[in-house]
């Protein structure tokens, strides 16, 4: 029996309190909203109890940022995408950001296991002056526990539209029998973990912000074990990206973590406060 699960999450600012409603139907919800750096950021916990997807499942999630807002979502756990022949399994966000609003939507790490079919896909709209953080990690296989991903297809979709067409529209399909791209030294090379940190604003992020964001993820990079497989840049004037390559997730973790940390400092002033479900 396949699960199909909806949520829909509305953050506004209500007299100074970015203030988190939700609905759902099915195996998908919201935690307590918590405020470890006071009224004005809303830290939420995305819950799925099942915590896994197989073929035919569909987890469906709807998020708007009201005017003024700033909500940030994370979760307890991987996405855990498992073997399965009974077609595709998807994980899909859209969230829609209004003038003023930031969002940070911070999950765990996506875990592909040998034999998947799996989708995961995030669509962001920003309002002209709505800036959004996000990270994309994905784990291929369990090479710790000596389960390969040696069959099965995991395809990524990230999307943020502009007025004047796409500002970031990044898609891509990983076949796990296809060598060259797991393989070779202009693909994978032989890496398990893809992540992808990004900021992105509704309008052109000034000049000044960019260098300072990208200083700072270059100075993480140079202290970093992964500084040969990773890189940060502005391909576009609303963008700034952060890719790394690792051979599992905890690596790759720990140079996002530093430089979204940074990143909120740089950018927003704010310091580097760490959802506390992190340090469990």
């Amino acid at each position: 029996m396949s699960w199909l699960a909806r949520l829909s999450l509305d953050y506004t600012q209500e007299n100074g309190r970015s203030v988190a409603r939700f609905s759902h139907e099915g195996p998908l919800r919201i935690l307590q909203s918590l405020y470890p750096e006071g009224d004005a950021i809303c830290h939420n916990v995305l819950v799925h109890p099942p915590s896994g997807l197989v073929g035919g499942d569909t987890l469906d999630m709807q998020v708007t940022v009201g005017k003024g807002a700033h909500g940030l979502v994370t979760t307890p756990g991987a996405t855990r995408f498992y073997r399965s022949e009974a077609g595709l399994a998807t994980q899909q966000v859209h969230a829609r950001l209004r003038d003023g609003a930031r969002l940070e939507w911070l999950p765990l790490e996506a875990l592909a296991y040998s034999g998947c079919d799996a989708l995961n896909l995030a669509r962001f709209e920003l309002a002209p002056t709505a800036e959004l953080m996000t990270w994309d990690i994905t784990a291929l296989g369990l090479p710790n526990a000596q389960q390969p991903f040696v069959a099965g297809r995991f395809q990524q979709h990230l999307e943020i539209p502009g007025l004047n067409g796409p500002i970031w529209l990044e898609r891509g399909t990983v076949e796990a029998q296809d060598e060259r791209l797991m393989n070779g030294p202009l693909g994978l090379a032989g890496q398990r973990c893809m992540a992808t940190l990004v900021f992105a604003a509704g309008s052109a992020i000034a000049p000044d912000r960019a260098e300072a964001a990208l200083d700072a993820a270059r100075a993480a990079l140079e202290a970093s074990p992964l500084r040969l497989q990773a890189g940060a840049t502005q391909p576009h004037p609303q963008v700034i990206v952060l890719r790394v390559l690792a051979p599992v997730v905890e690596p790759a973790m720990q140079l996002l973590r530093p430089v979204w940390a940074a990143w909120r400092q740089v950018l927003w002033g704010l310091p580097g406060t760490v959802p506390r479900l992190w340090n469990l």
